[in-house]
């Protein structure tokens, strides 16, 4: 493990998941509670065993770069092992990075400092669990020059995901990228292959290929569009059936890039199935969450017939306060507040919200340090939500950093 070297793409605007990356790069959007995005990446590579890893950066880092090093300080430089952020520095050329692939040709000199034999592309956007060894053992045993993970998806999601095309040995034949018509799988008409975005490249075919798609003027410099597809005419690419059954993988995996999955991801968290082994303490995910006293709730009254003051089926982290709350399928970030007579359902707060007496919020994602007044209601009147806050196409209501009401 050693001699892989991993290098996370964090450098995407995320402009679909538009207001929550209003001051932050889509990896440093907090997730689940206590998490960041990146922070699942991460966790797979070091539970993994890779303990080289690169962070790339372009937009909006700050928050990102605050994150990784209260974080991520825990390895051992002494022991070779580090998480490095790596600003784009324009050392190619006059240009910001222009694709992913060009994310990597811009920092080759990482590569010719470590010296790997093998590098691991990974997104720094997906909520998964991945024991990357795994995927490095099919690597060598095929042989590859480049493998693909890839899991088995409903072709209706075509249009969100490159789509490949293999033979019965696993061997990509063709790679197309978002769709109209995809290729299914062989004997499943209704299913595609997607690519996941997890490219493990032998490092001398990743230098060569990258230093020919950087020659070219017709090309949006990016491994999906333009890059892998050039390698089939010359590389041995195979791709690494995520679906496979294995004891160290649940099959979860989630790209976050838009308000919907963003929500989903983090609703998932509350249901019973594959996501629940994000709690399994055997596959840690790591993050770092500021001192804070014990989650309280305090309190009870009835209302209009109603008994306020339970929790069902929600993610209560430390600091928050509620009394006399109801809150259901929810997940509260550290110090939330919420004061007597209020519901909170299907809703995820981010840290340091403050919500009044007798709100109620219903179908929303709220961001860090917003003060709700008495008697607001979100989630319940669709054209007033439309007009003063962010909506996603499924309906989720989207409340910027420090709202004023």
């Amino acid at each position: 493990m050693k001699k892989v070297l991993a290098m996370i793409l964090a450098g995407g605007k995320g402009e679909r998941l538009y207001p929550l990356t209003r001051d932050r790069a889509k990896p440093a959007v907090p997730f689940g509670g206590t998490y960041r995005v990146i922070d699942f990446t991460l966790s797979n590579c070091v539970n993994s065993g890779l303990r080289k890893i690169y962070v790339l950066t372009q937009y909006k880092s700050l928050s990102l770069d605050r994150h990784i090093q209260r974080s991520w300080g825990f390895l051992n430089n002494r022991m070779g092992e580090y998480v490095y952020l790596i600003h784009a520095q324009k050392r190619i050329n006059e240009n910001w990075y222009k694709g992913t692939a060009d994310a990597i040709y811009q920092n080759f000199y990482t590569i010719q400092l470590e010296k790997p034999e093998l590098v691991l592309i990974l997104s720094g956007d997906h909520i998964y669990r991945m024991n990357y060894r795994e995927l490095i053992r099919h690597h060598l045993k095929k042989k590859a020059d480049l493998t693909v993970a890839a899991m088995e998806f409903h072709k209706r999601h075509a249009r969100e995901f490159g789509v490949i095309e293999t033979n019965k040995n696993g061997r990509v034949t063709g790679f197309q990228e978002k769709p109209a018509r995809p290729k299914t799988i062989d004997g499943k008409p209704d299913s595609i292959l997607i690519n996941m975005g997890i490219y493990l490249f032998n490092t001398d075919i990743l230098v060569k290929r990258l230093i020919e798609n950087a020659k070219k003027s017709d090309t949006n410099h990016d491994f999906g569009k333009n890059v892998i597809p050039d390698m089939l005419k010359t590389d041995k690419i195979y791709t690494y059936s995520f679906n496979a059954k294995s004891k160290n993988r649940d099959h979860y995996w989630r790209d976050v890039g838009t308000l919907d999955a963003y929500y989903r991801a983090n609703i998932d968290l509350l249901k019973q199935g594959p996501c629940a082994s994000l709690f399994d303490s055997s596959w840690p995910y790591y993050s770092a969450e500021e001192q804070a006293p014990p989650a309280k709730i305090t309190g009870s009254m009835i209302k209009d017939g109603i008994t306020y003051g339970s929790v069902m089926n929600s993610i209560i982290s430390r600091g928050c306060m509620l009394d006399a709350t109801n809150v259901r399928d929810s997940i509260l970030s550290p110090h939330v507040c919420a004061d007597r007579g209020s519901s909170i359902e299907a809703a995820i707060l981010l840290d340091g919200i403050r919500i009044g007496k007798n709100c109620r919020i219903k179908n929303a994602v709220i961001d860090k340090e917003v003060i709700i007044p008495d008697n607001t209601d979100i989630g319940y009147n669709p054209d007033s939500d439309a007009r003063l806050f962010t909506v996603s196409e499924s309906g989720i209501v989207v409340i910027p950093r420090h709202t004023a009401f």
